[in-house]
């Protein structure tokens, strides 16, 4: 007797080669059109679906969780990030959760270093001289940034992100340091001639750019508050592609206004969409609409997880990304 194939819901558009495969293997409900479901769409989906494939715009909380259906049995996340699932809830009614982790490692650590020589080098400010036609031609003194070689790097989160993220500075001659919750092994700091730093305080102090690639937990939320960003040196500019919620931005926003910080390079926020709006007046901030992972083949390869681990589970075993409360 052929087994039921299992029924799916993807809340958003993915990559057309990843919705076809889909739609060979499951009974699939596709996004269409692709703009964001409401609480009410996630709650229908939740009730009528085996199988939920959200996005990090999902909030998936245990009031959700809590009005699905006895099918539901797991929740297959298209991204590695999972704080906007309630995953113990989850666990505690049976349903599985995996995500896809390490795709998008190389790819957000491209829009580091993309987003350091933004801030450093005033590329934005350039632009918008080009793109207004103000430019009168060259001068010496002219749209003066600085050299990022020899710059002391500080990496909060040393994981696939924070070592790809070394890998590339020190290609362009920068000094690298690291905070993590342990220390990595001595093998990979020899490797990336990495300096620990078991206090977070004494590194931010001494550090010219500090690169944020930890994932948000409770114990990192406004990791970077307003009495360490008041620690870190005028001179210094801050970088984040992981999450917002990570840096108090707020603060951020007081101190690159009072000139207590040189700069920002931010991909993410804390706020999700809805951005400090002083940020945006300043000419020494550079902002992106969370695009650190976003690559046709990374997200190709974000989709072809998401394949394996519901179809491990449907063949009847453990997806190979299941994710564990404990582990976050």
């Amino acid at each position: 007797m052929a087994i039921p194939r299992l029924n799916v819901i993807v809340t958003r558009r993915l990559p057309d080669v990843v919705e076809a495969r889909m739609k060979e293997l499951f009974n699939v409900e596709l996004r269409d059109p692709d703009v964001k479901m409401s609480r009410d769409e996630l709650v229908q989906a939740v009730k009528r679906c085996d199988v939920l494939v959200p996005c990090v715009t999902d909030q998936i909380d245990a009031g959700v969780i809590g009005q699905a259906g006895d099918r539901l049995k797991l929740i297959a996340n298209y991204g590695a990030g999972v704080d906007h699932i309630d995953v113990a809830t989850a666990r505690s009614r049976g349903i599985l959760v995996s995500n896809t982790p390490g795709v998008g490692a190389e790819d957000t650590a491209d829009m580091v270093m993309a987003l350091i020589l933004g801030v450093v080098r005033r590329v934005p400010e350039g632009m918008a001289e080009m793109q207004a036609g103000r430019w009168s031609g060259w001068a010496p003194m002219d749209h003066l940034g600085g050299r990022i070689g020899g710059r002391r790097l500080g990496i909060l989160g040393m994981g696939r992100i924070g070592q790809a993220v070394a890998r590339r500075a020190r290609a362009f001659g920068m000094q690298i340091h690291y905070h993590n919750r342990r220390r990595v092994h001595e093998d990979i700091e020899q490797e990336l001639e990495a300096t620990y730093w078991d206090s977070l305080d004494q590194m931010i102090a001494r550090m010219d750019i500090v690169s944020i690639n930890c994932p948000h937990t409770p114990s990192t939320f406004h990791l970077l508050n307003a009495r360490r960003l008041k620690l870190m040196k005028a001179s210094a500019v801050v970088i984040n592609t992981s999450r917002g919620e990570v840096i108090d931005e707020n603060a951020l926003t007081r101190g690159l206004r009072a000139g207590e910080l040189a700069g920002a390079g931010l991909d993410v926020y804390e706020n999700g969409h809805e951005i400090n709006p002083r940020l945006r007046e300043l000419s020494n901030v550079v902002l992106l609409p969370h695009m650190g992972s976003a690559t046709h083949e990374g997200r190709i390869e974000m989709g072809e997880k998401v394949l394996i681990n519901i179809k491990t589970f449907a063949d009847g075993h453990r997806p190979p990304d299941q994710v564990v409360p404990g582990n976050l």
